[in-house]
């Protein structure tokens, strides 16, 4: 979840966050736009739990 998702995946990209460096490179695949962060929060929820796996994998 970001306001600025290019920035957030230079991050990721350049080693500045330790529980991503280690599978480097990442690459942008998905993009939602959502108006607030409760509904972007609840979104990245849904797409972590078991449920939200299953749907990226079918997508």
């Amino acid at each position: 979840m970001s306001s600025d998702f290019e920035e957030r995946l230079k991050t990721h990209n350049f080693g500045q966050v330790r529980s991503t460096n280690a599978f480097k490179p990442w690459e942008l695949f998905h993009l939602e736009k959502f108006e607030t962060r409760i509904d972007a929060r609840t979104r990245e929820k849904y797409l972590k739990s078991a449920a939200g796996r299953r749907w990226r994998n079918h997508n």
